[in-house]
């Protein structure tokens, strides 16, 4: 006798969006995702492909290519695409976020900012205390802009805010052609703030509150399944043996990452995480 169960598969995309990474830091970018999204559309059977998001966000150029692989497969396979956000789809993981069909939120997640921000260091008081003299030898006028161990010049400034609206706008264009009509005329919408899921509904960034197995059972039936799509093991989980010949892995990663982990950290904690 056939099986009347639906199973849905299902995606975690987890973590900030930038390109790069390696075995002992996971990054969202398209080459560590696209092979997991191809898989949950191969399932021919599946109705519908569902898609849990938290991330605060990161690369734009990352978010987009990770959205765009989802719709061009929706599209392709024909199914429908479900967008369940858990703590947060802020800036770039809410562009992967309007991917979905459907967008549902907890009532306490955050959802939005929808802008575009650059943050760098200046270390040019640091440099004259320490009494180090910087060299550095350029062909191209430009080739320096915003060298953070020089002072700033206000044309360096407007040139990057430029480039910031440009990126901005290609972001703006992209959540109005996926939510159309459901956005509100709200004049705070673009300019980079962020609400709970409640007022996301209000505002019509969300569609609806809920969370992932109720609304799927809801949806296609109370013998709805979920079928995780996961990458495969990584290093640390074939077996604590291999941690002493890692070590000085481990210790390289430890060395250079420190800027990572903080650039990473700050991005959550933007929004109380």
């Amino acid at each position: 006798m056939r099986s009347n169960d639906v199973t849905i598969p299902v995606i975690r995309l987890h973590g900030t969006i930038m390109s790069g990474g390696g075995q002992f830091r996971q990054n969202l970018s398209l080459a560590s995702t696209a092979g997991l999204i191809e898989k949950a559309f191969a399932i021919k059977e599946a109705p519908a492909v569902a898609i849990s998001i938290n991330s605060p966000g990161g690369s734009p150029v990352q978010s987009r290519l990770i959205y765009k692989r989802i719709r061009d497969l929706a599209q392709e396979k024909n199914k429908r695409v479900l967008v369940f956000v858990e703590d947060v789809a802020a800036s770039g993981g809410y562009m992967i976020a309007v991917a979905g069909d459907e967008i549902i939120a907890d009532p306490s997640s955050i959802v939005g900012s929808i802008g575009v921000v650059s943050a760098s260091f200046g270390f040019t008081d640091l440099m004259k205390k320490i009494g180090v003299e910087r060299r550095v030898h350029t062909a191209g006028q430009n080739k320096s802009v915003l060298d953070p161990f020089k002072p700033e010049k206000q044309e360096d400034i407007e040139r990057l805010k430029a480039l910031q609206l440009e990126v901005h706008q290609t972001f703006i264009d992209l959540v109005k052609s996926r939510r159309g009509t459901k956005l509100k005329d709200d004049p705070d919408l673009f300019t980079g703030l962020f609400w709970t899921g409640i007022k996301g509904v209000e505002l019509g960034l969300v569609d609806g509150l809920g969370d992932m197995r109720s609304v799927l059972r809801d949806r296609f039936g109370p013998k709805t399944k979920m079928k995780l799509i996961a990458p495969p093991r990584g290093l640390f989980g074939r077996g604590r043996g291999l941690l002493g010949s890692l070590a000085p892995d481990i210790a390289a990663a430890a060395s250079t990452g420190f800027i990572d982990a903080a650039e990473d950290r700050s991005l959550w904690a933007r929004y109380g995480l």
